[in-house]
């Protein structure tokens, strides 16, 4: 009986604790986030433990939004453990107080995916980028608020924006700050400043603050110079932690001498360790072997460094947003930035994915899932396009021309608020010249068609450095100047890049004036509408149109690649999409990536619209959808000639009567 009541008594004891338990659940004690410098280690650290970073840099304004999470899910499987992303103020605010940060530009939802990817985050907000964008990521609308701007400084105007800009970029990614729960570990102040002539410290020191303000210690605020002490000079700022940019190339030991030299104590970092590099228009592609960057990257790791690839997966400069540089000329970028990188601008590995993913996997732990294979791509063959009609039709003009300007003299992109695409120029001659008399525009931004009467009759160039031409012509001749925005140039003294005619045009030595100027911002061309007969009696630039249907076979449309040959030079959309400028004539690059998100499965049609500016490929008008890109080829005419062959008149549709004249600037 005791024993019994023994029993009973644990058994009652026993079910009010599971009483109270199930009355009061269990808290869970949050363990403080942080990511920090160890200054007296030289490293950083992770919630207190010594950490270092491999990153990879992936612009998500150069990759469909359809893809972000297949490129982060690859650069994890090569055992980054985070991403590097610059932020482009010129594609989040495109015009003054309008901020677009959904879609294709919805940063927070990139940030989330990489979170989700288990990669950490480095941000790199600018405001100046430079990224091989045109204007570097600043917008081109600085340069129609206050022409004489002083940008990258403490100009007051340019801070004023410069302030709302990061202000509303930086509030809206607080919540994904490593500090307050989220991936982002570093935060860059501006980009690579040591490089710019200006060495304005008030500047920097200002966007720091405004950067500590809204950061505060949930992330470690970076700057990024090259690996010198006249670079780091300059780019240097009290309170911001100084890096280094180098590639493979480089002696390392020396490299980070200089950092230590700013930074005697903290971890060594190379914040841009390039496995490519960038292409201009007429120029072989450039390439960096595989050998070289994976025995430097053995050489930064052994010493305990962090590193992020520049880039891993490059990506396209989709529409008019490639920029230039400017050396002995102009120098235009290509539209693919493949930049030889670990992953191609179609997101397959390469044979360097991997040998950098095996140096890797001796310092970091790889993941156990199979290493990716690149994807299948479509080959849709050859369509046949249709020609709609010339630019200068009147059509034309009015579906996809902004409302004509009159003005005594030429007028820049900038005056017209016009940031990219193309501008048509016309005059109509009123007085007798000689002939021939000397067509001459010394201020040219950046490649023009001339024609007279919508005949073309040569090009103009700024990378070339032609800007005269002679012409026949009498009185009552039109003269038209299409001007093509080929990008602003993104690095150096001269990103206060006009577009347009920026001086006046001479004809013998007389300026010409009175102006019609029409904008052609090409941002849609739904209105372009279809033909149901085609005119073939006019001459390029001209738009041409075809129609296709994906093969039945494929369960979802598969990534190809537009082979433009036969074609000169121009712009190609699909579905309504700008897919980039093409130019097989020049070179290197000859096929355009076309992502299989913008295509449309079987049965449905797809559009595809060039807009060719100097050689149609006559007499059938086709192209082809090929599986592999052509992105280092020259064609012989160029290779063995002077690019000066581009002044040579257009091959034209059929050439109709000569009565005007037209000046094309592209």
């Amino acid at each position: 009986m005791g024993g019994r009541q023994t029993v009973c008594r644990w058994t009652l004891l026993l079910f009010s604790f599971v009483h109270v338990a199930l009355q009061y659940e269990p808290t869970t004690v949050e363990l403080p986030r942080f990511f920090s410098i160890d200054y007296e280690n030289d490293q950083f650290l992770l919630n207190g433990s010594p950490f270092r970073y491999v990153s990879g840099s992936l612009h998500y304004f150069r990759v469909p939004r359809a893809y972000w999470r297949d490129r982060l899910r690859k650069l994890r499987a090569a055992g980054l453990n985070a991403v590097s992303t610059y932020v482009e103020w010129s594609q989040h605010e495109p015009s003054p107080g309008r901020f677009e940060f959904s879609g294709e530009l919805d940063l927070q939802y990139f940030i989330r995916l990489a979170q989700e990817e288990d990669l950490l985050v480095l941000l790199r907000p600018g405001p100046y980028i430079c990224a091989e964008r045109d204007m570097g990521g600043l917008p081109p609308w600085l340069l129609t608020v206050k022409p004489d701007i002083y940008l990258r400084t403490n100009d007051t105007t340019y801070m004023e924006y410069v302030e709302r800009y990061l202000n509303y970029v930086l509030t809206s990614v607080q919540v994904y700050l490593y500090g307050n729960g989220g991936p982002i570990i570093m935060v860059q102040i501006e980009n690579e400043y040591g490089s710019y002539q200006a060495c304005d410290s008030s500047y920097m020191t200002q966007l720091r603050d405004i950067v500590k303000s809204k950061v505060g210690d949930a992330a470690v605020l970076y700057s990024t110079d090259g690996a010198g002490l006249s670079f780091l000079r300059c780019g240097k700022i009290e309170g911001v932690y100084a890096t280094v940019d180098f590639g493979a190339d480089t002696n390392v030991d020396t490299a980070f001498l200089a950092q230590r030299i700013y930074e005697p104590h903290g971890p060594l970092v190379n914040s841009e360790f390039y496995t490519g590099w960038l292409t201009h228009w007429g120029e072989p592609f450039q390439s960096v072997g595989t050998e070289t960057i994976v025995n430097t990257l053995d050489e930064i790791l052994a010493r305990n460094a962090s590193v992020n690839f520049f880039m891993f997966h490059g990506g396209t400069n989709f529409g008019f947003l490639a920029g230039a540089n400017f050396g002995d000329n102009y120098q235009p970028q290509l539209t693919s930035y493949d930049y030889d990188a670990p992953i191609t601008e179609a997101g397959d590995p390469t044979s360097k994915y991997f040998a950098i993913r095996e140096v890797i996997g001796r310092y970091l732990p790889l993941l156990n899932n199979t290493a990716p294979i690149p994807a299948p791509k479509g080959s849709y063959n050859t369509i046949i396009l249709n020609p709609i009609a010339s630019l200068l039709d009147q059509s034309i003009r009015q579906a996809l021309g902004k409302e004509p300007l009159r003005s005594k003299f030429p007028l820049t992109f900038e005056d017209l608020g016009q940031h990219y695409g193309f501008v048509l120029y016309e005059t109509t001659l009123a007085r007798s010249v000689p002939d021939p008399a000397l067509f001459n525009i010394p201020g040219l931004g950046d490649r023009a068609v001339v024609l007279l009467d919508d005949v073309p009759k040569g090009i103009l160039s700024r990378s070339e450095k032609i800007t005269s031409m002679p012409l026949s012509l009498s009185e009552g001749t039109k003269i038209q100047v299409l001007v093509e925005n080929q990008g602003r140039i993104n690095y150096g003294s001269l990103i206060n890049d006009f577009k347009g005619l920026l001086s006046n045009a001479t004809l013998g030595g007389d300026v010409l004036e009175d102006w019609i100027i029409t904008g052609f911002p090409l941002h849609e061309i739904s209105s372009l509408g279809v033909n149901s007969t085609y005119n073939y009696t006019f001459s390029c630039p001209a738009f041409f149109r075809g129609t296709f249907e994906l093969p039945e076979s494929y369960s979802e449309p598969l990534d190809t690649f537009l082979d433009p040959r036969g074609w000169g030079k121009g712009v190609a959309f699909i579905n309504g999409f700008n897919i980039g400028r093409y130019w097989p004539i020049l070179g290197p690059q000859v096929t355009l990536y076309v992502p299989g998100c913008h295509l449309k499965p079987y049965p449905a049609l797809n559009e595809l619209v060039l807009l060719e500016l100097e050689k149609a490929n006559s007499p059938h008008y086709t192209v082809s959808f090929v599986p592999e890109p052509i992105l280092d080829e020259r064609p012989p005419a160029y290779a063995a000639a002077s690019h000066t062959s581009h002044f040579l008149v257009p091959p034209q549709l059929n050439q109709g009567p000569q009565t005007s004249v037209t000046i094309l600037a592209v």
